[in-house]
């Protein structure tokens, strides 16, 4: 009778998850070579070859993407069986900012809650500075956030830029003000978007003002506006039309994870979203 180590396992899973033995030890906080042990461990008990490995590509054997369902199914039954003995449910309470949320988010949820169905999590897509706030006071466990400038704290998970954003047939006709889209007037990006037009003599009015990022992407997608957006968070369509309209050239920003956990599952649950995260910049 095969019997199948969890940390063996758990190693594969993210491997073919991450395509990379770096992201995967990354992700369980040890080393590279400990990863390769650990799947090689597997592959001798299996007796297959689970994962193909060359200078510039890891990918699945055919054996290996048979196996993985079933290995997600090992990995999840473990953790229910470990999670009915203890009394204290565990919750991660998760902030992530408005402007990082981009559209793959719930691939990477999807890929916490693999790596940890025991674990409930509660997510808050809100504005950095909102969402810093709620961390500072204790109510958030951990958020990812746009870098804000009063703080140099954090662990900085990938880069990103905002654009000026617009649907392809997008017109700004002469002396008219620029028609913008954006958040609430407390959203410190539309700030920075506001001081460079002014600093640039541009003029501009507010078209469409709040209701959510999906609202104001809508605005964007169907020539209403233009936008200053990150560029992981413009809707599919829109296009960049800084250079075109003459606009001025907006900042780069650090997406920055904050984090209080303590407990070693729950900061290894957040360790696998950080490093997907990374893997999808």
């Amino acid at each position: 009778m095969i019997t199948l180590d969890v940390d063996s396992v758990q190693a594969f899973v993210l491997v073919a998850d991450l395509r990379s033995f770096t992201k995967a030890a990354e992700a369980l906080d040890t080393s590279q070579a400990a990863v390769s042990v650990k799947l090689k461990r597997l592959e001798e008990k299996l007796g297959q070859k689970l994962i193909e490995r060359t200078p510039r590509l890891v990918r699945l054997s055919v054996q290996g993407a048979a196996f993985l369902e079933a290995g997600r199914a090992f990995l999840a039954a473990h953790e229910r069986a470990v999670a009915g003995l203890s009394s204290q449910p565990r919750r991660l309470a998760l902030g992530i900012n408005v402007h990082v949320a981009g559209p793959e988010l719930p691939v990477l949820l999807a890929r916490l809650n693999a790596h940890d169905p025991a674990l409930c999590m509660e997510v808050h897509v809100d504005t950095s500075r909102d969402l810093l706030a709620a961390y500072d006071k204790g109510s958030l466990d951990a958020v990812i956030v746009r870098r804000e400038d009063n703080r140099r704290d954090g662990e900085v998970l990938s880069q990103d830029r905002f654009g000026w954003f617009a649907s392809p047939d997008f017109q700004r006709r002469d002396h008219e003000p620029l028609r913008l889209a954006s958040l609430a007037s407390s959203c410190g990006v539309r700030s920075i978007a506001t001081r460079a037009l002014d600093a640039a003599d541009i003029a501009w009015t507010e078209v469409f003002v709040g209701g959510g990022m999906a609202a104001v992407g809508a605005a964007v997608s169907i020539g209403l506006a233009v936008a200053a957006l990150a560029r992981r968070v413009a809707p599919i369509g829109t296009v960049e039309v800084g250079e075109r309209l003459g606009l001025p050239r907006l900042p780069e920003f650090d997406i920055v994870m904050h984090s209080s956990l303590s407990d070693a599952r729950s900061r290894g649950a957040l360790r696998t979203l950080a490093t997907a995260f990374r893997d999808h910049r």
